[in-house]
């Protein structure tokens, strides 16, 4: 039997939509399969069903049927085996985070910045995003969100068929726009660490503008997290081709001195006494299951502007909401986050020692959080063993000691030494020696 709509998840209503219309049939046989917002509506909002903005927060039953979803107008979709997003590249831990200086405001801290509009602001009145472009005087011209007008693109799928996509009209959302005395500047702003993004966050928008200004279209997506500014400026080898994407530049910005040394790491270690062995018998924390400290440093970060809901948790960090708590209850390892009831409803917030560690000077919050990190014994025990062999420890060695101190259940250790592996290279990837 089927559930209430109002009652399903956004998978369960695919599942539901992509049985009901043979949609993987339809878009083997057809190369596309085009559904309208009233139909996606009798079982969930279209807003919450269409919207992906990276590949993991793809639902389960899109990606099983190796499907994507694309707008191409204000009431309809096209779904197919399109390959709509593109990796991020990898950070080099060698090259340098360029210091600026932002002027005084009394108005804007630009070390406690906990929402994408404050990023923004930061990065014109620090100068952050003229040094990026190279082009001084970028002023704010244009943002919110407005209609695309209508144009055709080419995009490729994974079957290796491109396909041909008609938009007329649909909705795209710009963070911020600006104009200099060369160009038109669009500029898709984010305080989450994601792996990718969807592409039609900056090919919309792109088209959009390029047919409404004489002046060449630049596109630069931001990331900021943990009080550094991740820029990356692309561009389109062709007009007409979705998947022409291209990276030009990337570069790193922070208004802090991001220095960390190997000696300052190896300090922390040695004042850190060992707080927990994390055996499972004596402790109702659960085991890490969080590869990304990073990512739980950007969950600090936006509960330090507000509370959130799991299901909040899930929507801003795009992902599963199971993997809500698999974030929450990183935070809660470390000591930083927690729960309570309001009104009904289970509140994630910070402790007073999340607090006090977002709030600190960039150099500091990571030399707390690694003092956190080495409370517990299996991340001292690597520390040790990767400053001794200057190699991180293979993930076999990793789950083995995890048996030996029965930090959780065997089948949940290949999974959780994956977050041991990756909270230690996150430690020494502080560094830049």
């Amino acid at each position: 039997m089927e559930q209430p709509a109002k009652s399903l998840s956004a998978n369960q209503a695919w599942e539901q939509l992509l049985e009901r219309y043979s949609i993987a049939k339809e878009v083997k046989l057809r190369g596309c399969y085009h559904i309208k917002a009233s139909q996606i509506k009798e079982y969930r909002e279209p807003r919450l069903m269409a919207k992906w903005d990276t590949s993991e927060s793809l639902p389960k039953a899109l990606k099983d049927a190796g499907l994507n979803i694309l707008a191409d107008s204000r009431s309809s979709y096209v779904i197919g085996d399109f390959l709509l997003y593109e990796k991020f590249p990898q950070a080099d831990p060698g090259a340098p985070v360029k210091q600026v200086r932002m002027p005084r405001y009394q108005s804007i801290d630009g070390g406690t910045i906990s929402s994408e509009a404050g990023a923004i602001n930061v990065l014109v009145l620090s100068g952050i995003l003229d040094d990026f472009l190279q082009e001084g005087a970028n002023t704010a011209t244009f943002n919110g969100r407005m209609g695309t007008g209508a144009f055709e693109f080419q995009v490729n799928t994974s079957s290796g068929i491109p396909r041909r996509i008609q938009v007329n009209n649909a909705q795209c959302e710009i963070d911020g726009g600006f104009e200099n005395e060369h160009s038109v500047v669009i500029l898709e702003a984010k305080n989450v660490l994601h792996e990718d993004f969807h592409v039609r966050q900056l090919y919309y928008p792109y088209r959009l503008w390029q047919s409404r200004v004489k002046k060449p279209v630049r596109l630069v997506f931001s990331v900021y997290s943990n009080q550094i500014f991740r820029l990356f400026e692309y561009r389109f080898r062709s007009l007409e081709d979705y998947s022409s994407i291209q990276l030009v530049q990337a570069k790193r910005y922070s208004l802090q001195d991001t220095r960390i040394t190997v000696e300052e790491l190896r300090r922390v270690r040695a004042r850190t006494p060992i707080g927990t062995d994390d055996n499972m018998c004596f402790t109702r924390v659960p085991f890490v299951q969080a590869n990304s400290m990073e990512r739980v440093v950007s969950l600090l970060e936006n509960l330090a502007q507000t509370p959130m809901t799991p299901l909040e948790i899930a929507r801003l960090m795009e992902f599963d909401p199971r993997q809500s708590d698999y974030y929450y209850n990183a935070g809660r390892y470390l000591g930083l986050f927690q729960k309570s009831r309001e009104d009904k409803q289970v509140q994630v917030s910070l402790t007073a020692l999340g607090r006090r560690i977002f709030e600190l000077p960039y150099q500091e919050r990571q030399l707390e959080l690694v003092g956190l990190i080495l409370r517990h014994q299996i991340f001292a025990h690597f520390f040790d063993r990767t400053l001794q062999l200057r190699a991180l420890p293979p993930a076999e060695e990793i789950m083995g000691e995890m048996r030996r101190l029965q930090v959780c259940r065997e089948g949940q250790i290949p999974r959780r030494a994956g977050s041991v592996l990756g909270w230690l290279r996150w430690i020494f990837g502080l560094t830049q020696e």
